[in-house]
């Protein structure tokens, strides 16, 4: 009885460090009183965690404000010094690795094109242990503060006991490609600094929901349209679903049936009319000029013939807006969401055009209350969003553990 009582203790006072430094890390800089009305814990239970905290290295004080006839109060803010996190995007072109302080700001970053062949596991992750160490070699001392290496990547994420995170990636060829043992037995890091492996789509949606343009909705969806399509569906201010969920692949979902063969051997997905990949073969089978393999290039001259008066391409470009209107529309009538967030690269590439014609699209197929109540906007975080989505994942778990590291042994 004695050694549950002290584990109940230990419990407790961790979930309190866990919960002032994750309010301080989003809300701060805050006074000790501001904290305890917030958190409502006690004066003295703030003051003790505030005190480990400053002692850690992980709070600095940021000044100080007028009290209501008392002394000023000090306020406290995490110091975005105290830490160093690295994201990985393992696009569908590229991958792509940057590393960041606490606060999210880079600090360096290296990129590695893919070709069509690009995704055997074996060069993914060869490029992402040259990128980690190359990002780290650029900025002094962050290997010591790294807290540790989020990756976003395409397909179904499923944690297993033994073998960590196994990725089921159908459209790039990744049949129960077991990523985090591979990368733990090639990249050369402590035993402390975990790899934690998230959906792209979802990496992506925690960024956009933490920071940009989902902040402070409750249900929402942040779609991720880049050369294919996924989603991350929110509801009650947390990711549908569980880790291992396969929500996101709003990109396979039928819209046509008998239609467009999609890269996932399937026919009429979604993506197979709206994802930067099919877009471009539909351009090109109209007729149109597809510059290279450049799938970024190729949409640029899409929009420009389409400004162009080419009818070819505001046709196309028409269509599309009115398939991705389709898709939104069933995802208004199932989840209800008040803020729908298109992103990715395409997608920011082609919402300025499609924007308006989609939220007619999206209004015409979905039921009028839902609809309603559904606002349709851009992200705001940029091409880079699933690469800082990747990062909240070891920022999400030092968080969580009161900004203590896992031990050697990942506990």
């Amino acid at each position: 009885m004695a050694e549950e009582k002290r584990q109940t203790v230990r419990d407790l006072r961790r979930a309190n460090r866990a919960a002032l430094l994750r309010h301080l890390y989003f809300h701060g800089p805050l006074s000790r009183h501001e904290l305890g009305g917030a958190t409502g814990l006690s004066s003295g239970t703030v003051s003790n965690v505030t005190a480990g905290l400053l002692a850690d290295g992980l709070l600095r004080e940021a000044g100080s404000v007028d009290s209501d006839g008392g002394r000023p109060r000090t306020l406290l803010r995490v110091r975005a010094d105290c830490g160093r996190l690295i994201g990985v995007d393992v696009g569908e072109t590229r991958v792509r690795v940057e590393l960041f302080d606490l606060a999210l700001a880079e600090l360096a970053r290296v990129e590695y094109p893919l070709t069509d062949e690009g995704h055997d596991a074996g060069l993914v992750v060869q490029h992402i242990g040259t990128g980690v160490a190359e990002v780290l070699d650029a900025a002094e001392g962050s290997r010591d503060l790294l807290l540790g290496v989020g990756l976003g990547v395409p397909g179904i994420v499923e944690h297993v006991a033994d073998g960590g995170a196994i990725v089921h990636g159908q459209t790039v060829g990744w049949d129960a490609v077991p990523l985090e043992s591979l990368l733990r037995a090639a990249v050369d890091l402590p035993g402390d600094v975990p790899f934690l492996v998230g959906n792209g789509a979802r990496t992506f949606g925690q960024a956009e929901m933490w920071f940009g343009a989902g902040r402070g909705a409750r249900d929402a969806v942040i779609a991720l349209i880049g050369s294919g399509v996924g989603a991350c569906i929110v509801t009650g201010g947390v990711p549908y679903g569980g880790a291992d969920s396969a929500a996101g692949e709003w990109g396979h979902t039928t819209l046509s049936v008998g239609g467009r063969r999609c890269r996932c051997g399937a026919r009429g997905c979604l993506e197979a009319y709206v994802g930067a990949s099919a877009l471009l073969e539909r351009w090109a089978e109209a007729g149109g000029e597809v510059p290279g393999r450049d799938q970024e290039a190729g949409l640029a001259a899409l929009l420009a013939a389409a400004e162009g008066a080419d009818s070819r391409a505001a046709g196309l470009l028409d269509e599309t807006a009115e398939y991705l209107g389709a898709g939104i529309a069933d995802l208004v009538n199932l989840f209800n969401p008040e803020r729908i967030v298109l992103g990715g690269w395409a997608g920011l590439l082609l919402g300025p055009r499609l924007l308006p014609a989609v939220r007619e699209a999206a209004g015409a197929y979905a039921l009028r209350h839902p609809a309603g109540r559904a606002a349709i906007g851009l992200g705001r975080l940029g091409p880079d969003a699933v690469t800082v989505g990747a990062a909240t994942l070891p920022l999400a778990d030092f968080l969580a553990r009161g900004g203590r590291k896992r031990s050697a042994g990942g506990g």
